[in-house]
């Protein structure tokens, strides 16, 4: 297949309608993912050749993180042409197989989006830099004079997400400053500028055409900045981040591009759609992204920041869906990504509380994501070396929102088999160190145990297909339980009993179990919830 003959549209346009009101979307790390040539990094004919495992999963949906070429400052955030793929990852040919495969599979496919701003090897940001202060490509950007005496002052107090200002001055006589909300490498681009809105239109078009199902906005909120860039008068703004609007992040002016997209998606048959990574304040302000004329989805940073405690996580669920109702939004759950801790690691508890936590996770209404590797279990790799961490912000360690440098331990490739090179990660090795004894984690050593992590995520999603009581919705029902104790009903007669303390509990059997994250125990009329254990009731 060669770039002019994009992968055929997918095959499930009339099979699903609102298909991604209860879809289970499964993140791939490409670089993580599988090797398929032996370089130690991941590519796309690796994710292509591992696409019947994702089936096997039960997932309805593909999220690739970016393969865009890039000089990879920041892992492919950092994109110099949106219409081609790093050779690192393969050719468009590649891209256009996996979309092909992945359709004849059943699978839709996502793909990251990263229009906050771009690499700066990006050709419009060299040309503004080479031509100089008079050049009309640096409206496109956000470059300013300096503050003080000669300059030397950046334009204002706004910080960078990966520590530092949010401003690099060029060097040499020219002396302007440029903004980037994340690493230097990364100038923000001007969404005001007509060129810009254009632009990203046409590279919609470009992967639409294509065959994409859909896109994950990266940094959905930051695309508008306040009129002015006026200082926040505060240090340490990025620990603010998801408490309150900042003249960054979450300005109005990002709902009309927003609302333009929205028109250019629905021309496309297939129910293709958009996904919003956008932290803020509130779930209300949230809900304004997935409003009726907007995007479809966005992730639920709330649900993902709350702890493992019974009161919170109801507060957290309420509030997640009485925020999504108004709207007609389907709510989003989420535990891991490619940025934060895994789960498995996060919430304390190990495998135990990891397994509980996805069950009832799974069990809420709306749709969910799943990272990579989740499915098996994996714990954080804690114990990188130093030289191997390959996360931009390692050297700037700001400690928040997981940006503290340390994003790589939940990066490392997977292990595919029980032994060999890199697990079976592939022939020459892997780009992050894997534990000892990874293999044991592995696919091959989960497939066919019915303890295993892997064989309860497969059975959770096969049940999640089928049982009325699960998928979308909007409802839940709360009934009384104990201290430490969740019990959910959804319309449809599933019912979800959830353990969050340390000790078991004696409870009256809902029904009969459909699908426990633990070992079940049961009287005549009662039952025994362990520790850190969710279970599926169809009642």
């Amino acid at each position: 297949m060669t770039p002019d003959q994009p992968a055929p549209a997918p095959s499930q346009d009339s099979a699903r309608p609102d298909w991604w009101r209860d879809a289970v979307i499964y993140q791939v790390y490409p670089r993580s993912f599988a090797d398929a040539d032996g370089d130690g990094m991941g590519d796309l004919e690796g994710i292509r050749r591992r696409l019947p495992h994702l089936r096997d999963l039960g997932v309805d949906a593909v999220w690739l993180s970016p393969f865009y070429a890039s000089p990879q400052a920041d892992a492919g955030y950092d994109v110099t042409d949106y219409r081609a793929v790093d050779p690192m990852f393969g050719t468009l040919a590649d891209a256009d197989a996996v979309l092909r495969d992945a359709h004849a599979l059943g699978l839709r496919v996502i793909v990251d989006l990263v229009p906050n701003h771009c690499s700066d090897r990006h050709a419009w940001f060299r040309q503004a830099v080479d031509e100089g202060p008079t050049s009309p490509l640096r409206a496109r950007f956000h470059f300013r004079d300096g503050r003080g005496e000669s300059g030397e002052l950046p334009p204002n107090d706004w910080e960078s997400v990966f520590g530092g200002p949010a401003w690099t001055r060029l060097p040499g006589p020219d002396g302007q400053w440029y903004l980037h909300l994340f690493a230097p490498e990364q100038p923000d681009f001007n969404w005001e500028h007509p060129a810009v809105r254009d632009e990203f239109r046409a590279v919609l078009r470009f992967w639409l055409d294509r065959g994409v199902d859909g896109f994950r906005v990266d940094v959905a909120h930051g695309l508008v900045k306040a009129p002015g860039l006026p200082d926040t008068g505060t240090t340490g703004q990025i620990a603010l981040l998801g408490h309150q609007v900042l003249p960054f992040f979450d300005q109005d002016g990002v709902h009309a591009i927003y609302r333009s997209w929205r028109t250019l998606l629905d021309e496309y048959p297939g129910e293709r759609i958009a996904v919003a990574e956008a932290w803020a304040p509130s779930p209300e302000r949230t809900a304004r992204y997935v409003r009726p004329d907007e995007l479809h989805q966005a992730f639920n940073f709330h649900y993902l920041g709350t702890a493992w405690d019974a009161p919170a996580l109801r507060e957290t669920i309420d509030a997640s869906l009485d925020a999504m109702r108004p709207v007609g939004a389907p709510t989003t759950w989420v535990l891991s990504n490619h940025d934060v801790v895994r789960h498995a690691t996060r919430l304390g508890g190990g495998a135990a509380r990891a397994r509980a936590a996805t069950l009832l996770m799974l069990a809420l209404p709306g749709s969910a994501y799943l990272y990579q590797g989740e499915e098996l279990g994996l714990p954080e790799v804690t114990d990188l070396p130093d030289e191997a961490r390959q996360d931009p912000a390692f050297a700037r360690r700001t400690g928040a929102l997981g940006q503290d440098g340390l994003r790589d331990g939940c990066r490392v490739p997977l292990p595919w088999t029980e032994d060999g090179p890199s697990y079976g990660f592939g022939d020459g090795g892997s780009w992050l160190p894997q534990p000892d004894g990874w293999g044991a984690l592995s696919v091959a050593a989960q497939t066919g145990d019915p303890d295993s992590t892997l064989e309860l995520y497969r059975a959770a999603l096969a049940l999640r297909r089928t049982h009325p009581g699960l998928g979308a919705g909007t409802e839940v029902t709360w009934l009384d339980a104990p201290d430490g104790v969740l019990v959910l009903r959804r319309p449809g007669g599933l019912v979800c009993t959830v353990n969050t303390t340390d000790t078991a509990v004696r409870l009256p059997a809902p029904g009969e179990p459909l699908l426990s994250s633990g070992q079940l125990r049961s009287t005549d009329s009662e039952f025994i919830l362990p520790a850190d254990t969710t279970v599926w009731w169809d009642a």
